[in-house]
């Protein structure tokens, strides 16, 4: 669900309810004077903001007033304290109290950190309508008691505790409450059908639970509800029906389950709708999509629902966004001229990760030129991919195509059509090309041609598969040799820094790890009991356990009927040939039953960072507590050297693959463990290759690129690291683990706000639980920038991973400007100059002078540091006399996946 476009609106809707007043009015009481005075000494505010010797309402920024010159509202956003002010900053506003005639106050923004005092509920003036707290880094819990005659209340994107209070649905004339991205518990309250004036409800990016109240079905005004990211349960209540002029309906990342429910199609003014990420279930009913005919989004993504898509989804005029990918759905696509016949333009459509079969040859013009990505990829549908077709817009892997890469086998497409009682051409009706207009006589001319080109080409390239297959097991049998020689009680010994490449043979078992029985492992979990379940992983499951010493341990429980069955031995071969302190210490394996597989790792007293990254208070009435920055640093910096071993010293470099907030495990001091290897392989495209070695992976290659694992490049991993960075800056939980387009549009319109040139702008998009000071706010913005410069559209202009780990290791020479010759450079040089010397120039004594790479190895060794790397320095602000937009220093990513 574009988040972006409802944001916008709610500004437009908060900006409606701001009263008017009077510019170039005097302040004409004393008390408002007196009052505004002390608010400007408790919260510090510079005197260029609100000048001591200036009339407030016509000098003072942030102040309206009313004709008669009282002040009639209050605007903190964009306002900044003195340097004495930010070393102790509260939620200190008392002074608002003695403003009469207060009606908005706005702190958006600006750092209130502390909890909301009670008597900012009961003692402010009765006239007060606005209260905008978002993005203030407020903590604690919600006042009981608030005021009465409040139309908008939003305190989003903080970090507030505790259960939504039921005395908020005495505010009978709220407009608009926003309590999103918080960390507030408990059920939603049934009270809110008492607010019957409501027409904007956000509570998404919670940890809220149970189900979603029917009662909200009352509010007849409602016309966005948002509860997206929570943990709700339970069914949709038919009586949202009963919401005539609802226009957004988001309850997306949850666990809600049931069929879709048949109250939904009475909905008629509805536009935006997100039922994704959750456990629905059954078929769409035909009657859903009739009656709703203003539908622009949808998104039905990540469920479990099945049967036919219906016609009258197709129907909708208006639709520009689609995704119902990773679903059940069967059948075939209808007839796609309707959508074109409507009208419709621009947007995504995204039905892949289904069971769609059929042919859709005639439909892909209408697709590409009616929305801007088409994803029809992992379904089995066949027929022709026109070859003008843009490989940036489309995805069409893994189907039946028969004029594409990376599809399904003829057996699978066969087997497929067969137990469906369904006809598989096999030939997907492929246009023929147009007669020759040569005459029957040039035909056979040309034809012993063709005869004798196809001679000598064959015995060319029988004569080449020769030679290979000798090179081949003349390497086999030398690589045997090896092994052979060592013994099987020991293990296999590398050389030095671990550069020993990844063994394309059996691996020595025991020589990795303790050999366990079944009996074992399942005593040290409870037979696998469910209160041992961590989570259900790509690979496998993942439990928990005690083993009989007593060392705590995770065990990953491996389905061989589920998933590739060499999917274990990449990381045994790893952990032969590998060792680093800097990946998950494995402790061993148990191969007794064919159908499974066990490895057993030791277990991080932290889990992984999806789990530290917010995790409870030792006092439970302290609510969540989030990692500080000192800790996000290191661990950036811990996850950053795991990536530049693998890329920079194994032998044959090795890439990760699945790089994301969960892959990062945690011990007891954060230090960083990575996990999630059994999708690790060698580089692709590496230049040290010959290619007689490039020949001989040429197989093990096709294979990965028709399974749909992710691309074995650098530029891959590095990507999704930058995705990880800006989780850590941001705070926005999920972030690294996700690709949909919802994912991607907050990508886009939160890396405007990281510009090299502009420190501020990045305040905007920092984590509100946040509190950094002047200097690491700067390490913040590195940070930042870092993450940008990782997620640069074009993968060759990506940062390498040692360059990387050097900017985190020394976050302030990336945004600071040295005294020195570089300075000079690094402002008279091209915009992509400008980024390198600024990102490289600390570690650069000349533009020519490029270390070596062995060179630059053993620099990253000796900068390296250990435990808890807080940077020092002095802060201030920094600038350049040029300054260039963002967009120049580092280009915007593109919507679509990397």
């Amino acid at each position: 669900m574009p988040t972006l476009l409802l944001r916008r609106l709610l500004f437009l809707f908060l900006t409606s309810f701001l009263p008017t007043f009077a510019v170039g009015q005097n302040l004409s009481s004393a008390v408002d004077l007196a009052a505004l005075f002390r608010l400007r000494a408790s919260l510090g505010l510079r005197a260029r903001d609100w000048p001591r010797r200036a009339d407030p309402c016509s000098s003072w920024a942030g102040v309206g007033c009313d004709k008669s010159g009282r002040v009639v509202s209050l605007n903190l956003y964009g306002l900044r304290r003195t340097r004495l002010g930010r070393r102790n900053p509260r939620f200190a506003v008392e002074g608002i109290q003695n403003l009469t005639r207060l009606v908005s106050f706005n702190a958006t923004g600006f750092t209130l950190p502390g909890s909301i005092p009670n008597w900012f509920g009961s003692r402010l003036p009765p006239s007060i309508a606005v209260i905008d707290l978002h993005r203030a880094s407020v903590s604690g819990d919600i006042p009981y008691i608030l005021a009465g005659g409040l139309t908008v209340l939003s305190l989003a994107e903080n970090s507030i505790t505790g259960n939504i209070p039921p005395t908020i649905g005495q505010l009978r004339n709220l407009s608009v409450l926003d309590l999103s991205r918080n960390a507030l518990s408990g059920n939603i309250p049934v009270a809110l059908i008492g607010l019957g004036s409501l027409s904007y409800l956000d509570l998404s990016s919670n940890f809220l639970t149970g189900t979603v109240p029917s009662e909200i079905g009352a509010l007849r005004q409602l016309k966005t509800l948002i509860l997206a990211n929570n943990s709700l349960t339970g069914s949709i209540p038919r009586e949202l029906g009963n919401l005539s002029s609802l226009v957004t309906l988001d309850l997306g990342f949850n666990s809600l389950s049931g069929t879709l429910s048949r109250g939904l199609n009475k909905l008629r003014s509805l536009r935006n709708l997100n039922l994704g990420s959750n456990l629905f279930s059954g078929s769409i009913g035909v009657r859903l999509f009739s009656s709703i005919k203003q539908l622009e989004l949808i998104t039905l993504s990540r469920n479990n629902l099945s049967g036919e898509l219906p016609d009258s989804l197709w129907s909708l005029s208006k639709l520009r966004f689609l995704d119902v990918a990773y679903n059940n759905f069967t059948g075939s696509l209808p007839k796609l001229s309707v959508i074109k016949a409507n009208g419709s333009s621009g947007g995504s459509f995204n039905v892949s990760h289904n069971l769609l079969y059929g042919s859709i040859s005639s439909g892909f013009a209408i697709l590409l030129s009616t929305f801007n990505y088409v994803d029809l990829s992992d379904n089995y549908l066949q027929g022709s991919v026109p070859h003008n077709s843009a490989s940036s817009n489309l995805s069409v892997k893994s189907n039946c195509f028969q004029n594409a890469s990376n599809q399904r086998s003829q057996a699978d497409c066969q087997e497929f059509y067969k137990e469906r009682g369904i006809t598989y051409d096999g030939s997907g009706n492929p246009i023929s090309p147009p007669p020759s207009s040569s005459s029957s006589s040039s035909k056979s001319k040309n034809t012993w041609k063709y005869i004798v080109a196809a001679v000598v080409g064959g015995t060319a390239l029988l004569v080449f598969v020769v030679i290979c297959l000798l090179l081949y097991f003349c390497w086999r049998r030398s690589h045997s040799s090896d092994q052979r020689e060592v013994t099987p009680d020991a293990a296999p010994s590398a050389p030095e820094g671990g550069k020993e490449p990844l063994p394309s043979v059996g691996v020595n078992l025991p020589a990795v790890g303790e050999v366990f029985t079944f009996v074992q492992l399942a005593h040290a979990t409870s037979d696998f009991g469910e209160g041992n379940l961590i989570k259900h992983g790509k690979s496998g499951d993942i439990y928990q356990g005690v083993l009989e010493n007593g060392n705590h341990v995770v065990v990953k429980r491996i389905d061989m009927n589920s998933v590739n069955k060499e999917a274990y031995q990449v990381e045994l071969n790893f952990f032969a040939r590998f060792s680093h302190e800097r990946f998950a210490p494995f402790v061993g394996h148990c191969m007794e039953n064919e159908n499974e597989r066990f490895l057993v790792y030791k277990q991080m007293p932290h889990r992984d960072l999806a789990n530290a990254l917010y995790r409870k208070a030792a006092q439970e009435d302290e609510g969540l507590q989030s990692l500080d920055w000192i800790t996000r640093l290191k661990i950036a910096t811990g996850a950053a050297e795991a990536l530049c071993y693998l890329h920079h010293e194994c032998e044959p470099p090795l890439v990760h693959r699945d790089i994301q907030a969960s892959s990062i495990l945690l011990d007891d001091k954060f230090e960083v463990r990575l996990g999630s290897l059994s999708n690790v392989c060698d580089q692709e495209g590496d230049s040290h290759q010959n290619v007689i070695s490039r020949l001989l992976r040429l197989s093990q290659t096709s294979e990965q690129i028709s399974t749909g694992l992710p691309p074995a490049s650098w530029s891959y991993d590095v990507y999704c690291f930058g995705k990880v960075l800006l989780e850590l800056v941001t705070g926005r939980l999920g972030l690294s683990g996700s690709n949909d387009p919802t994912t991607n549009e907050w990508l886009d319109h939160t890396l405007r706000f990281v510009n090299i040139c502009e420190k501020e702008l990045v305040t905007k998009i920092v984590d509100p639980s946040l509190i950094v000071d002047e200097d690491l706010i700067e390490e913040v913005w590195a940070m930042a920038i870092v993450a940008k410069s990782c997620l640069n559209p074009k993968p060759l202009k990506r940062p390498l991973m040692r360059y990387i780990l050097k900017a985190l290791e020394n976050p302030l020479k990336v945004v600071r400007d040295d005294n020195n010759s570089d300075s000079a450079r690094l402002k008279a040089t091209s915009s992509r100059g400008l980024w390198n010397a600024a990102f490289f120039g600390s570690w650069r004594q000349s533009s020519s002078d490029i270390p070596s790479v062995s060179v630059l190895a053993r620099e990253d060794r000796s900068l390296r540091r250990s435990g808890t790397m807080r940077s020092q320095g002095s802060g201030g602000e920094h600038s350049f006399s040029g300054r260039r937009s963002s967009k120049e220093i580092c280009p915007e990513p593109p919507d679509g996946d990397d």
